[in-house]
């Protein structure tokens, strides 16, 4: 099993973060922000990556502590659980319908994090969440995972959808990247050897 652990203590926060990348997409989320926790279940049942995210943050404050450093305690475990590599697929890629929405989002396990974000919002927050703060988790997610990441807004009206769409499409998109590929499954793939 590719599980991995993360306990990342700060002043700001207490994060406790397991993962298992060959789950069937079992969660227990609790980050004290409501819209967080329904996107990280999001991402965990359509990536059927097993998540358990316990977040104690400095909410009194705001919610960019708590946003940041989940994306960079989940973004650490999948990381870890990856270990070196051998036999994923590396690439994942997913069209993400929502109603009138429509993402897409893709990915490479490469080891050099990059984070393209290109969706706006028309709104300031979704629940009681900044807005603002999703394009911070995801590019947090992608420097700590590794990964280079692109998300994409092709059509859409409504605001929860469009976020949704995007955790969604990343769900769909590691579950394709982080899987042993049989045919090669005994090798990094990669023609440097390693990434």
């Amino acid at each position: 099993m590719r599980t991995a652990t993360i306990n990342r203590r700060t002043s700001e926060t207490a994060i406790d973060v397991t993962v298992n990348l060959d789950g069937t997409g079992v969660y227990a989320i609790a980050t004290g922000i409501g819209f967080l926790d329904h996107m990280l279940e999001q991402l965990s049942r359509h990536s059927l990556i097993d998540l358990d995210v316990k977040v104690d943050g400095d909410l009194h404050i705001d919610q960019h502590h708590t946003t940041e450093d989940s994306a960079l305690a989940i973004g650490e475990a999948v990381a870890k659980a990856l270990g070196d590599k051998k036999g994923i697929r590396r690439y994942g890629d997913a069209l993400s319908p929502m109603d009138e929405t429509l993402c897409r989002v893709a990915l490479d396990i490469s080891g050099r994090p990059w984070c393209v974000f290109d969706l706006e919002f028309s709104q300031e927050k979704l629940g009681e969440m900044d807005t603002e703060l999703f394009e911070h988790w995801f590019q947090s997610f992608a420097q700590a995972a590794g990964i280079t990441l692109h998300v994409e807004l092709l059509h859409g009206r409504n605001n929860h959808h469009f976020i949704e769409s995007a955790f969604k499409g990343l769900a769909r998109s590691l579950r394709t990247a982080v899987e042993i590929d049989p045919r090669k499954a005994d090798a990094i793939p990669s023609t440097k050897g390693m990434l």
